[in-house]
């Protein structure tokens, strides 16, 4: 395992047709602190360390310790986050308490982490593939054998190029009018033993 194979997963997170601005800033690199010597596994626990750039910018906001001055609350709640949950169930006046712990700053260790079990299944070679299926009402047509560059390629990771400016079209259309829009995504699993699903599907 390496740095820079952790490295091109955590891009690969990235790079979603309609990210917001913060994405451009965070450009995660996850250093190994424990567990790897020389570019192979102890058999001990890894952890990793990624920094959060973007500190800086909300030291005062996000400060542990009370500040003097007005800090401004967040009330509008942003639809497909963990922002109405996490507000109602703590009881919070400001939402920040909520979108910056469930930020992308976790999803960052999970990509991370993910990578590590990733490169482990590679060495039984069990790959996996993940492509759109849908977005909002418009559906993915897309053909056998899957080009799975393409799909990489594709800035809505979709295998059907004629589907693939509608689906940028949704997202742009939900993000002007401050919506967010689902989709459905499929996982296929490739190298599993005869027996096990190797497809998933996701809302």
């Amino acid at each position: 395992i390496s740095e820079e194979y952790i490295g091109t997963q955590m891009s690969r997170r990235q790079r979603g047709y309609g990210r917001g601005g913060r994405m451009e800033i965070e450009r995660d690199w996850a250093h190994i602190v424990s567990g790897v010597r020389h570019g192979f596994t102890l058999g001990s626990p890894i952890s990793m360390t990624i920094e959060n750039r973007d500190w800086p910018n909300w030291t005062k906001e996000m400060s542990v310790a009370p500040v003097d001055g007005n800090v401004s609350r967040i009330t509008r709640l942003r639809p497909g986050h963990a922002d109405l949950p996490g507000t109602m169930k703590y009881g919070f006046d400001d939402v920040r308490n909520v979108l910056e712990r469930a930020s992308a700053r976790e999803t960052a260790a999970r990509v991370a982490a993910g990578a590590i079990a990733r490169r482990l299944l590679e060495e039984f070679d069990v790959n996996i593939h993940s492509h759109s299926l849908s977005i909002g009402n418009v559906k993915a047509h897309a053909k056998d054998p899957i080009d799975w560059d393409s799909v990489e390629a594709s800035p809505v990771r979709t295998a059907d190029p004629g589907a693939e400016i509608q689906m940028m079209s949704a997202i742009d259309s939900a993000k002007s009018a401050g919506d967010t829009i689902g989709g459905i995504i499929e996982v296929i699993v490739d190298g599993l033993p005869i027996g096990l699903g190797s497809h998933v599907q996701w809302d």
